[in-house]
């Protein structure tokens, strides 16, 4: 009836590093979460969060364990060990109480940290493989 040409409506051929997760506000998460694609907290996580991508921890974001990434950006509250290779920003409703290991850091005024940070130091370049990690001049 409709002359529409039908467009392949299956991502398949878009990488996986593109691949965007969320954890909406009101959901509660207890595990470990790990992704080639982008991830949005805006719930709750109780665990550890590896992503090859970036992390993006919303103001109603809460997490309670490690963060392991290339970028991510916190508006949220994080109780633990956050590791990221390239850019961490902290924005100005952002809580931290932990280490912060990365290669470059922005921290917005009103922004809260507690705990230690190294950062433009040798970093461990993040791969799947834990037992031969290689090391990245940041």
């Amino acid at each position: 009836m409709f002359n529409v040409k039908k467009k392949d409506m299956g991502k398949s051929n878009e990488s996986e590093s593109f691949q965007r997760n969320q954890v909406a506000k009101g959901t509660s998460i207890t595990g470990d979460i790990e992704t080639n694609g982008s991830i949005r907290i805006d719930g709750e996580l109780t665990g550890t969060i590896k992503s090859s991508g970036k992390i993006v921890i919303g103001e109603t974001g809460k997490v309670n364990g490690e963060i392991i990434c290339q970028t991510a950006n916190c508006s949220g509250d994080v109780k633990g060990k956050i590791t990221v290779a390239e850019l961490l920003t902290l924005h100005a409703t952002a809580s931290i109480k932990g280490d912060i290991i990365t290669g470059k850091l922005a921290i917005e005024p009103g922004a809260a940290f507690t705990g230690n940070c190294s950062m433009g130091a040798v970093i461990k370049e993040m791969l799947h493989d834990k037992q031969d990690p290689k090391e990245k001049q940041a």
